[in-house]
């Protein structure tokens, strides 16, 4: 069972968001394929840092060390239409670890819409 939780995206119409758990439903069954990590832009940007009032605190960080460290790279990371993570990050982060140099994907011919637009993430259901 997997934890509920978002992809969030900053647009003209306000955040974007979409629950990670309807994003892996849409996509079972789509081809798995290697994508070169030097490929994943995310990995020099403030991914978990990017939303209004985020700060990289010790604890936060710690936190997803954690994350990245339980990460089971078993399961493709997804991607949007444009090869933007949707999910699995902290898959990411530990596939570039240890050294890979590639990790499994599955990837959007289209992004499907989001769950919420203009919600604050304070709001969004964790509890389901």
């Amino acid at each position: 069972m997997i934890r509920p939780q978002y992809y969030l995206r900053q647009s003209s119409e306000g955040l974007l968001a979409w629950d990670v758990r309807r994003l892996i439903e849409l996509s079972r069954g789509f081809p798995v394929k290697p994508v070169d990590l030097s490929q994943v832009e995310e990995l020099d940007e403030t991914y978990w840092y990017d939303q209004e009032g985020d700060t990289p605190t010790c604890r936060s960080i710690l936190q997803h060390m954690e994350l990245v460290e339980n990460a089971s790279l078993e399961y493709p990371i997804i991607l949007d239409q444009r090869g933007r993570v949707m999910d699995g990050m902290h898959r990411v982060c530990k596939a570039f670890r240890e050294g890979r140099t590639a990790i499994s994907a599955v990837r959007f011919a289209v992004t499907p819409e989001p769950c919420f637009v203009g919600r604050d993430p304070a709001t969004l259901p964790y509890d389901e």
